[in-house]
């Protein structure tokens, strides 16, 4: 039988007439710490890795993990085109990290309506292109169709742009490209509208059938701007991004010209770095939170055993050491951090769940780049801050439960 296990249950769990079960409002206040610290964890937690995770989605609707680019280029929008071989074609085919790769083309240029005018860069897309992403943030009209038989002149334009130029689904545009000492014209008919609200990309971006950009730029149906790798799983990113581009770096494309290959987080350091700063927030809340919970369950334990006093006095008299008198009250101490666990992961994950059904709380888009506060938590994630909450408030009580060997059995058997 463990005995302190089984005195700890007569201390917390009994109701009989001798019980002096300990009700003060500091060990309330102990569970309460503890179970507002849990919450708070998990809340932080949720909220940063769905935000890195809802920005990460959205760059990368608008890109892709990798880039495979012209050596000469230093940004999409200059027209330095590349082309994949068939060996180089079938070196990503055979990666199974890889879920897909394409062709991609942008290029700046003018949309001019009767009393507006503004810049754009029209961002192409092929027959083979994944509209998931745009579907996804599609809020009228329709998407483009691209077939081989024919040049589209089908567009796809977002909320911010049809704003600021009165345009509506239906409406015809034309926009004017420079390409040398030229401006040519193209004609194009607005049928979907799009908002993702990452205004990084919604005030520039207008989706075209990419052949039209192949014309414009006197390039042949294989060149493109560069080639978009998208992965099956973000985390093969650094290693993917470091394997291509030893493997690119050593050939050159059929038209003689060098790649480059570049990752997510190159190409938008910026906005990485800003993500990667929530992360050191997050450390900081979890942190603070597990002092706190602890701080508050030292103070209840203290609370505990001033109360039972006489008993741990006569204990001693009985023989019992200090470390059967400490796992007692750990024991006891453990009862309490698993009641307010348990409703600190009643208050967490309810307002997870409320928030991820119902959005209750809203965001400015302007500065979030969504409207609405995200959430994602995984099991092994809430099993984690689960562990790492239990095992930080047994620590700090470990070391406060040494008290018990300050207690002397003459003096505490007479202490009421």
């Amino acid at each position: 039988m463990n005995l302190p296990l089984f005195i700890a249950k007569r201390i917390h769990f009994d109701n009989g007439e001798d019980n002096r079960k300990v009700t003060p409002p500091v060990i309330r206040i102990a569970m309460a710490g503890v179970a507002l610290g849990l919450a708070v964890m998990i809340l932080s937690v949720a909220i940063v890795v769905g935000f890195k995770k809802e920005v990460r989605e959205k760059v990368v609707g608008f890109s892709s993990h990798i880039q495979i680019t012209n050596f000469k280029n230093s940004s999409l929008y200059e027209s330095y085109p590349v082309a994949l071989s068939d060996s180089m074609r079938r070196v990503l085919q055979n990666d199974s990290r890889i879920a897909r790769f394409e062709g991609i083309a942008s290029k700046p240029g003018i949309i001019k309506t009767e009393n507006e005018f503004l810049g754009i860069i029209l961002n192409g897309a092929g027959t083979d292109y994944d509209w998931a992403f745009m579907e996804k943030n599609l809020i009228e009209g329709r998407l483009p169709v691209y077939t081989d038989s024919a040049v589209s002149n089908e567009v796809l334009l977002s909320r911010h742009i049809a704003d600021k130029l009165h345009l509506k689904v239906g409406d015809g545009l034309y926009t004017y490209f420079i390409q040398g000492d030229n401006v040519r014209a193209r004609k194009f008919s607005v049928v979907g509208i799009y908002q993702t609200n990452f205004l990084d990309y919604d005030r520039m971006y207008v989706m075209a059938d990419v052949r039209h950009i192949q014309r414009l730029n006197g390039w042949n149906a294989d060149q493109y701007n560069g080639f978009a790798v998208l992965l099956r799983d973000y985390g093969d990113v650094d290693a993917m991004t470091e394997e291509l581009y030893f493997t690119f770096n050593e050939v050159s494309d059929p038209y003689g010209q060098n790649f480059y290959v570049s990752s997510l987080r190159e190409q938008n350091m910026q906005i990485f770095s800003w993500l990667d700063m929530l992360d050191m927030n997050v450390w900081i809340i979890l942190g603070l939170m597990a002092v706190v919970s602890g701080f508050t369950m030292i103070s209840g334990l203290f609370i505990i055993i001033l109360e039972r006093i006489n008993m741990i006095g006569i204990l001693k008299a009985l023989g019992a050491s200090n470390l059967f008198i400490r796992k007692t009250f750990l024991y006891v101490s453990l009862f309490l951090i698993g009641k307010g666990m348990l409703f600190g992961n009643l208050v967490g994950l309810s307002f997870c769940l409320i928030q991820s059904k119902f959005h209750v709380i809203k965001l400015n888009p302007q500065d979030y780049y969504i409207s609405s506060v995200p959430i994602e938590l995984d099991f092994w994630m809430w099993v984690l801050l689960n562990a790492g909450c239990m095992t930080v408030s047994l620590l700090m009580l470990l070391g406060a439960s040494y008290i018990v060997s300050m207690i002397r059995p003459a003096r505490s058997i007479r202490f009421e």
